[in-house]
């Protein structure tokens, strides 16, 4: 069929054509964000588990969602070999200065502002990867201790006050939470802890590999209760149907019921796999309805995708005797 509209969308972080089995937890990060935006006690959301399980899609659905809704998003991936200043500050900075532009919040945010060229100043020299500056003037005494602990305290509260002003909340959505390391993983849980119990409108929605759930108990103990943990791990048997299914009807295709059958053993419905497998049936068949000897030959040759990629995941599928 023809590969120019093959509906399957397998990558690092790319967005399926159907988010399938995720419902529950979106609705949880909805609620969640709604109440916190209106100044009400919510835990926010630390999604977990091994690679290709769909994290970093689910956790820029939930802020996509969150967008749509009015909030304002700061959008990290934490690298493994930078500060978390130099990782929060250009992506703070960016944010603030988006929202400058709200008639309601411009003094909040000329503060908050202020506060984070401050915060700028104070953390350089201690964090030597700090690269971003910002043109405005230093509000002196305001997160400019150089302890790093209670200047993001402070900065953190003149962002919640800014969100506040401009009836909004702003969340942090950190991907890769893990690389953090645990002394300023800690520093970063007690900041937003401390913001919470003000009732700001300021939080975090992260994801990261399961070691995360340790990390982040060791770094706080009360981490537990600042943030709903979810394991994100493969789909139901019926979810992965319909991640299959659903696009290629969108475009008049069917399966074989075998074909949806042996896909779902095959990748043991992995999202990411289903997607792989997907792209390489339709681009195999000759017609609909996609058929279990399109979905052999699909497997063959998302094997020796993988191969050839060097394919690094956690986890890989159910191969069968006859593929491996």
């Amino acid at each position: 069929m023809d590969p120019r509209l093959n509906p399957y969308a397998p990558g690092a972080g790319s967005q399926p054509p159907e988010l399938a089995g995720r419902d529950s937890v979106l609705r949880k990060a909805e609620i969640a964000l709604d109440r916190i935006r209106k100044g009400r006690g919510a835990q926010s959301l630390v999604l977990y588990g091994l690679r290709g399980v769909g994290k970093t899609v689910l956790l820029n659905r939930i802020r996509t969602d969150a967008e749509a809704r009015g909030l304002e998003s700061v959008k990290i991936e934490a690298p493994e070999d930078r500060s978390l200043p130099a990782i929060l500050i250009p992506a703070l900075r960016v944010t603030l200065l988006r929202i400058d532009r709200m008639a309601a919040a411009k003094n909040a945010v000329g503060k908050a502002l202020g506060a984070l060229r401050s915060f700028i100043g104070s953390v350089k020299i201690k964090y030597q990867d700090v690269e971003a500056g910002l043109d405005v003037p230093a509000a002196k005494g305001v997160a400019d201790s150089g302890d790093l602990e209670s200047d993001l305290i402070e900065l953190f509260h003149g962002i919640g006050l800014a969100a506040k002003a401009g009836d909004t909340a702003i969340v942090l959505y950190i991907d890769e939470l893990q690389y953090i390391k645990e002394t300023e993983l800690a520093i970063l849980i007690r900041a937003l802890h401390a913001i919470s119990q003000l009732n700001l409108p300021l939080t975090m929605v992260a994801a990261g590999l399961p070691q995360l759930l340790g990390m982040m108990g060791r770094a706080k103990s009360y981490a537990e209760r600042l943030f709903v943990f979810e394991e994100i791990d493969e789909l139901s048997r019926e979810a992965a149907a319909r991640a299959l299914k659903l696009p290629a009807e969108q475009e008049g295709v069917l399966y074989d019921n075998d074909a949806i059958e042996s896909i779902i053993d095959r990748t043991e419905a992995s999202p990411y796999f289903l997607q792989e497998w997907g792209k390489h049936a339709w681009n195999l068949a000759e017609r609909s309805p996609i058929t279990l000897d399109d979905a052999d030959d699909a497997s063959q040759a998302a094997l020796d995708e993988l191969d050839r990629t060097g394919f690094s995941g956690d986890k890989i599928p159910n191969l069968g005797d006859d593929v491996a």
